[in-house]
C-alpha cells in the first residue's frame, strides 16, 4: 500500500468533506462540467453543476444525508469504489436509515465525471 494516497482519493475525501458540509460550490469545482450523479432518493440520474446543484437543494430541505468513507478501493479502469457508513435523519433528527453503501467514481483530467450508487456485496467488499 502507497504510503501517499492517490490523487483520486484525496479528491473524493475532499468532495465528501464539501458535501457533508452542505458546501454545493466546493464539491462541484471538484466535478467535470458534464459530470453525472445518481438521484439516488428520487431515481435517475442529474447532469451537469446547475442541476446537482438544485437537486442537492431540494435533497437537503427534505432530509438530512451524511456519507461518510471509511475505504477506498482503487478498481480497474481507474475506478474507485468507496465504502461509505451513510446516515439518513429527517429534518426532526429521526434515523431514517444506517448503512453502508458503495459509490463508484469515474475521473477526467483529474476531476469526478460520474458516480453510481452499487452495493458492497456485488464487489465483495463489506460485511
Amino acid at each position: 500500500m502507497p504510503d501517499q494516497p492517490a490523487p483520486e482519493i484525496e479528491l473524493l475525501r475532499t468532495a465528501y468533506e464539501a458535501f457533508n458540509a452542505r458546501d454545493a460550490a466546493a464539491a462541484l469545482v471538484l466535478m467535470t462540467p458534464d459530470v453525472a450523479l445518481p438521484r439516488a432518493f428520487k431515481g435517475g440520474f442529474v447532469h451537469g453543476h446547475e442541476e446537482i446543484r438544485a437537486y442537492w437543494t431540494e435533497q437537503w430541505s427534505e432530509i438530512n444525508l451524511h456519507d461518510e468513507p471509511v475505504a477506498f478501493h482503487p478498481v480497474e479502469g481507474g475506478q474507485v469504489l468507496v465504502e461509505v457508513h451513510q446516515v439518513v435523519r429527517d429534518l426532526a433528527g429521526i434515523v431514517l436509515a444506517d448503512e453502508h453503501v458503495g459509490h463508484r467514481f469515474t475521473f477526467k483530467d483529474g476531476l469526478i465525471q460520474s458516480m453510481e450508487v452499487c452495493p458492497l456485496s456485488s464487489s465483495g467488499l463489506g460485511a
